[in-house]
């Protein structure tokens, strides 16, 4: 991809909020070290075993981060879309990360790529991009720590509509165009309990099933469900 220093750095200015805090001389060095990258769908990003890529600003795309076992399983801990920031690509130059992370793409993500080591230069010489970069990983850490609240201690049914509600705040409209498959990687679940949960939900009326995705019918009471008030059969029947 060829580089276009003048979008770069505007990206660089809009993506991150201690850019006035950075020295002239900062800012041109990470501009320098900033780059385009681009991933085709299903492109293994980051992990652990391999050289740490460095902080991606999304500029289109989606990525997944997910925790990968021995035996193969993985456990999905969030997404990132354009206009995102993600900093646990960078993890090898963060000492409050302590757990390994597996990055994939998703979909095609075009990014600009700022080299880990260039970051954490600046890091160390501005306390602004330090607080930003443990801020960062502490909203990263405080969203694994949901992702496995959920799977520990919720019921299938209601972190599946906290997972399409989350989906239909995302898009603004009422279709979700997913596979099982992919709603139950989303939601670290087996493809047979997600299956057999929007069957449940679509006989109670909460949603329609269609090829390749679905409609969310009742977004109220998805979204009662999706705050543990209440439960699907909940609905008076006639």
């Amino acid at each position: 991809m060829e580089r276009n220093e003048a979008a770069e750095k505007g990206c660089l200015a809009c993506s991150f909020p201690f850019w006035d805090k950075l020295t002239e001389a900062q800012q041109e060095y990470l501009c320098r070290f900033a780059r385009p990258v681009r991933y085709e769908k299903g492109a293994h990003v980051h992990s652990p075993t391999e050289n740490c890529v460095g902080i991606l600003l999304l500029r289109s795309g989606q990525l997944r981060a997910y925790l990968l076992s021995e035996d193969g399983r993985d456990v999905t801990l969030y997404r990132l879309f354009a206009g995102d920031v993600c900093i646990l690509s960078a993890s090898c130059v963060l000492d409050a990360v302590t757990f390994d992370v597996h990055i994939d793409a998703e979909e095609p993500v075009e990014a600009y790529c700022i080299g880990a080591g260039a970051f954490k230069r600046v890091m160390d010489e501005n306390i602004y991009v330090r607080c930003y970069a443990y801020q960062m990983t502490t909203e990263s850490y405080s969203e694994t720590m949901w992702a496995m609240q959920q799977i520990l201690f919720m019921s299938a049914d209601r972190r599946l509509a906290i997972f399409l509600s989350d989906e239909l705040a995302k898009s603004g409209g009422s279709d979700i165009a997913m596979t099982h498959d992919q709603i139950a990687r989303y939601m670290g679940s087996a493809r047979e309990v997600v299956s057999r949960m929007l069957k449940y939900f679509a006989q109670e009326g909460l949603v329609k099933l269609w090829r390749g995705g679905l409609t969310v019918l009742d977004k109220p009471r998805l979204q009662r469900l999706a705050r543990g008030e209440a439960g699907p059969c909940s609905r008076k029947r006639s």
